[in-house]
C-alpha cells in the first residue's frame, strides 16, 4: 500500500528504540521510551494559502527530524507503525 499525505502533512517513520540505557543496562521492551527522532517518507503538497498558492516546506524527504513526544497521528500500514504530522510538529533536522 502506497500513503501519500494530503496538504500540509508529513509522513515520518520513528527510529528504532534504544536497546541499552546510558550507563549499558539493556532495556526490556516495555521499558523502552519512544524515539523522538524519525525519518521523513513523504510529503504532502504544503499548506494551501490565501492567495491560492502552497507553501514550501522547510523540510524535504530523507531528512531526519526531531519532534515532540505527542506529536502527529500514528497509523499502521503493512504491519509498521509511521506518524502522520504537520511541519509545525517538527523541532528541527538532525543532521
Amino acid at each position: 500500500m502506497n500513503v501519500v499525505p494530503l496538504n500540509e502533512k508529513i509522513m515520518v517513520q520513528r527510529l528504532e528504540a534504544e536497546d541499552k540505557s546510558a550507563g549499558g543496562i539493556i532495556l526490556p521492551d516495555n521499558a523502552k521510551e519512544k524515539p523522538k527522532q524519525g525519518k521523513i517518507l513523504s510529503m504532502g503538497e504544503g499548506k494551501l494559502l490565501e492567495n491560492g498558492t502552497r507553501a514550501t516546506f522547510q523540510v524535504k524527504v530523507g531528512d531526519r527530524v526531531l519532534f515532540t513526544s505527542y506529536s502527529g497521528n500514528e497509523i499502521t500500514v503493512n504491519n509498521k507503525e509511521f506518524l502522520i504530522m504537520t511541519e509545525d510538529d517538527i523541532l528541527a533536522i538532525v543532521d
